[in-house]
């Protein structure tokens, strides 16, 4: 994967203004340390940031193609899974190719196609294309989201990047944070609005959308949306037809020029994704898949089983290793690194996000690093197939994110000159809005209505959380995750096959389960949903804790104009138990919610953020 960053102005030549493209672009080096370029014009100055994935020497950026009179640029993050299938297509209506790297295919594919090669490429990916003779820039975001693009609108023209830090170093953009924002923060987060930065200059392009930017202005386009159809296979075409795809996916992420591996958990996801990578290794002659897994200093001392998480991995890991024969590492974490990483992990993501979930996927993947370039990880399975327990509850009415249970818990967090900010009333608002979205079937049954609306809050809202968090953690360590599951071909496939089939058995995930029994052990097959491991030790505990309590005692410290100073000192007090329900998600509980305001606090004064409220 890479780091991309531009600045366009049709009004004016900004050629000499190099140095400030050249600076943000070097801010993005954890996401390509391997190669770095810059393509200027008078109009136009794209960069780029490469850790070289496929074809070293040929897949360098920006790239320049000239057909004709007519130039193109582009700088491109991602991974194209259809490029030879597109190289042949390009071939045969005449197009010749000086590299093997999909850069140019897919730079190739805009020539030809323009806004319409969106239609034609299956993978993950945030680019920009600048069109000479028109000047004209084209940016455009993968469906799903899985590869982030922000921009600023500047002085009529559009600056952009990869991340948000990369954007801030060009002098006219500003770390302004409006009220607006701040209620956005404090109801949603770890979540954001499609297309919203939280800065006030900030605003991110939208999985499935692209943004054109010419003498007409700025236009922003979805390209791609969920289709309600009505689903004509039964149970064993269903299950034929989604493990097909599966395999499919898995294989063609395989593909690459330096080494990959898998993320085992020991769940069902991981684990079909680690065993046809296994086989694919062994079909090609690769030797031993590697694989690994993550767990925390004395864990198994401390583990408490919940209703979201009932067991820990290390069994069902030990098992497929031994099932597949991989190379397997378990990294083991420290918790007191843990909490010192925080701040690491709010600098790769920038902004607070989900706290030692992120750190410990930070410090998971700087291990990782060591051995791989590539790894294939299992997200988006639970979201798609219905693997959470929101799936399988009888929800007669959707009111509010069923993952967002500590709103109004949030209220009472606010500082008193913040307190008309409405975050309930807010988070149902957003929630409804996205609800009146989903594409519905006419004469379908209220149940499966429901599941449709579920489905569409989960990849729209929870899932691009996730995929936020896995992309900023894993390539601040110069990692490439891919995930089989976020393929649109699946996601379109899933999105209209009936409750009673997906939920089969009236288990989450049961359909998946059933296109994946006789290829995996049983016993994997019919292990219970367990989340991403987070630490149970005490130790972890207290040193977030400690760390809060010394930003409640400084009478300088930033947060405390977002927040209350006496309801975090009562979080502190009682360790985190005060606060009832998680912050997020199944994970973000006491201990969590501590650590994400250490993250919040980090956040203001690392970015020296403004606040307009």
């Amino acid at each position: 994967m890479c780091g991309i960053v531009g600045w366009c102005n049709i009004n004016k030549n900004i050629s000499d203004n190099i140095e400030i493209v050249v600076k943000m672009r070097d801010t993005l080096i954890n996401r390509g340390p391997d190669s770095y370029g810059i393509k200027t014009y008078n109009n136009s100055i794209l960069a780029h940031r490469r850790l070289a994935i496929v074809d070293p020497t040929g897949g360098l950026q920006p790239m320049t193609k000239v057909i004709g009179d007519n130039e193109y640029t582009i700088a491109y993050n991602g991974e194209l899974y259809n490029t030879d299938e597109l190289r042949n297509d390009l071939i045969n209506k005449g197009y010749t190719f000086n590299t093997y790297s999909d850069t140019e295919v897919l730079l190739t594919s805009y020539i030809e196609y323009g806004k319409y090669c969106l239609d034609k490429i299956n993978g993950i990916y945030a680019f920009a294309i600048w069109n000479e003779n028109k000047k004209e820039l084209f940016l455009a975001r993968d469906p799903l989201g899985v590869k982030p693009l922000f921009y600023s609108l500047k002085d009529g023209g559009v600056i952009f990047a990869s991340e948000i830090k990369a954007l801030l170093k060009h002098p006219s953009v500003d770390s302004v944070v409006d009220k607006e924002g701040i209620l956005e923060l404090i109801s949603l987060s770890p979540q954001r609005n499609l297309g919203s930065g939280i800065f006030k200059d900030i605003k991110e392009v939208p999985p499935a959308h692209s943004l054109t930017y010419n003498e007409k202005g700025i236009k922003v386009n979805e390209y791609w949306k969920l289709e309600a159809k009505e689903h004509e296979h039964n149970l064993s075409q269903t299950t034929s037809t989604l493990r097909e795809l599966l395999v499919d996916a898995i294989e063609r992420q395989l593909v690459s020029d330096v080494p990959v591996c898998t993320f085992l958990s020991g769940g069902l996801d991981s684990s079909f994704i680690s065993y046809v990578s296994a086989k694919y290794f062994e079909r090609k002659g690769m030797g031993k898949l590697n694989t690994f897994s993550i767990d925390y200093i004395d864990n198994d001392k401390f583990f408490k089983s919940s209703e979201f998480q009932p067991n820990s991995d290390g069994y069902w890991i030990k098992k497929m290793v031994e099932y597949i024969n991989s190379n397997h590492t378990n990294i083991v974490l420290d918790n007191v690194e843990l909490a010192n990483y925080l701040k690491e992990a709010t600098l790769a993501s920038d902004l607070p996000l989900m706290a030692d979930i992120d750190s410990s996927l930070y410090l998971f993947a700087k291990e990782v690093k060591k051995t791989a370039t590539v790894s294939l990880t299992g997200e988006c399975a639970d979201e798609i197939f219905g693997g959470y327990p929101w799936y399988t509850k009888n929800i007669e009415n959707i009111e509010i994110f069923p993952w967002a249970e500590s709103v109004s818990h949030r209220q009472n967090l606010l500082a008193k000159n913040l307190s008309d900010l409405k975050i309930e009333e807010y988070v149902k608002g957003v929630c409804s809005d996205s609800l009146s979205k989903v594409p519905k079937l006419k004469g379908e049954s209220k149940e499966d209505e429901k599941m449709r609306e579920m489905f569409y809050l989960n990849i729209k809202w929870f899932m691009i959380t996730l995929l936020n968090r896995k992309d900023r953690m894993t390539m601040a360590n110069s990692l490439e995750a891919r995930v089989p599951y976020a393929d649109k071909r699946i996601v379109e496939y899933a999105f209209n096959i009936p409750k009673a089939m997906k939920l089969l058995n009236g288990r989450e995930k049961g359909l998946l389960r059933e296109a994946m029994r006789t290829i995996l052990p049983d016993e994997i097959i019919d292990r219970k949903k367990s989340p991403y491991p987070k630490t149970h030790n005490p130790i972890y505990t207290n040193a977030v804790s400690s760390m809060l309590r010394n930003i409640v005692d400084n009478k300088n410290a930033r947060m405390f104009d977002i927040v209350d100073r006496e309801a975090v000192r009562k979080i502190v007090d009682t360790n985190g138990e005060s606060f009832i329900k998680p912050w997020f998600g199944q994970l973000m509980r006491g201990p969590q919610v501590m650590a994400y305001l250490v993250q919040l606090e980090t956040w203001l004064n690392e970015y020296n953020v403004k606040l307009d409220i």
